[in-house]
């Protein structure tokens, strides 16, 4: 499998907006093909596999809600995506899906997709990374599923831990999306000359998840930086209550923006930024592009350490108890729980002891334990 680089490729980030129905996940795929997709994108959740459940409330119209609850119901049963892979190949379109643990990775597997998406939170998965190398091994070389990874709120140092585990895959199967984790995200805070130094400094593919409010600043200006994937959500209408149709494109600001794309996909690479320069001024392709040197962004500096993973204890437990493997998990952080150490330790701390009492979903400190 490979993911064609002759021209821009789209992808309509679905997500979880179908709320598990089946026909309206029907539409938004129809909604993409029209609007000049090349891929449509789904979300494997299992809510264990992403939260505490008590990680904190969220507010919603119909009234406060755990997190971990809502979640819950953002939850379908496999042949969902199977039916969803089959309606997207009939429509001439690739399906691609992000798995948030071993779990819904195993389970997507299965299903062959044309690629599988690694989001900005999972990027320090470490033991869920290991996993996919593992499948992906296992496939003929000429056979292997692409991996499309997601770079939002990580540093330099965080993209290489995780593209190192990801080596055996082999850089030509391997996509890096350079991302701003805010919703909305600010456009003027991409700085998209970051592209180049991505792909100069790991020899990968570069492109960009969209989650700007505008349909063309970020995609357009990605393209004349040397991105050739873009990923941008999409909805049916932002007045609905799906998770991310506040920040998704409804059909019609989609179709303009893969039109944006396209036009400039005509024109000669080095032509691209010249050409947006005299639409938007030289103030604006400035911002857009920014220093080129990979930083978090400032809007999402807060989610350091919150929306990426850590490793939590799954219940309370005095000190003294030994560390089993089911007693932790590789979780989000989110709203109040404490952040713990890198899920790149899980094996490290299995069978250690604790010598302080810990509370259920508390972030896994060294300092906890035993030496």
């Amino acid at each position: 499998m490979s993911i064609p680089s002759e021209r821009s490729y789209i992808m309509a980030e679905i997500g979880t907006s179908h709320q598990g129905d089946i026909d309206k996940a029907k539409k938004l795929v129809d909604a993409a093909k029209k609007a000049g997709a090349d891929c449509v994108k789904f979300q494997w959740v299992y809510a264990d596999e992403i939260l505490h459940p008590d990680t904190g409330i969220v507010n919603l119209p119909t009234g406060a809600i755990r997190l971990y609850d809502r979640f819950r119901e953002l939850e379908v049963r496999p042949v969902f995506f199977k039916k969803m892979r089959d309606y997207a190949h009939e429509n001439g379109l690739d399906f691609s899906c992000s798995p948030f643990g071993l779990k819904s990775l195993k389970q997507l597997f299965r299903l062959k997709p044309d690629s599988i998406k690694i989001a900005s939170p999972e990027l320090n998965h470490f033991p869920m990374l290991k996993e996919l190398v593992r499948l992906e091994m296992e496939l003929p070389e000429d056979a292997r599923i692409p991996v499309i990874v997601s770079s939002g709120v990580s540093k330099m140092e965080d993209i290489e831990k995780t593209l190192a585990v990801l080596e055996p895959v082999r850089k030509e199967n391997i996509i890096l999306l350079h991302c701003v984790t805010s919703y909305p995200a600010p456009e003027t805070e991409y700085n998209l000359a970051v592209l180049k130094t991505l792909s100069e400094r790991f020899g990968v593919r570069p492109g960009v998840s969209d989650h700007s409010l505008d349909p063309v600043l970020v995609p357009a200006f990605s393209v004349a930086a040397g991105g050739s994937v873009i990923e941008k959500h999409i909805t049916l209408s932002r007045d609905t209550d799906g998770l991310d149709d506040p920040v998704a494109l409804p059909p019609g600001l989609f179709s303009e923006m893969s039109a944006a794309v396209r036009r400039l996909d005509l024109l000669p690479e080095d032509q691209r930024l010249d050409v947006l320069s005299e639409e938007y001024g030289e103030e604006m392709t400035d911002a857009m592009m920014g220093s080129g040197e990979k930083a978090l962004a400032p809007s999402e500096e807060q989610n350091y350490t919150r929306t990426n993973r850590s490793i939590h204890y799954m219940k309370a437990f005095k000190a003294g108890h030994k560390i089993r493997r089911r007693d932790i998990a590789v979780l989000r952080t989110e709203k109040v729980l404490t952040p713990g150490i890198s899920p790149e330790f899980f094996d490290d701390v299995v069978g250690k002891r604790l010598k302080t009492d810990v509370t259920a979903g508390a972030g896994l400190l060294f300092e906890h334990l035993e030496r």
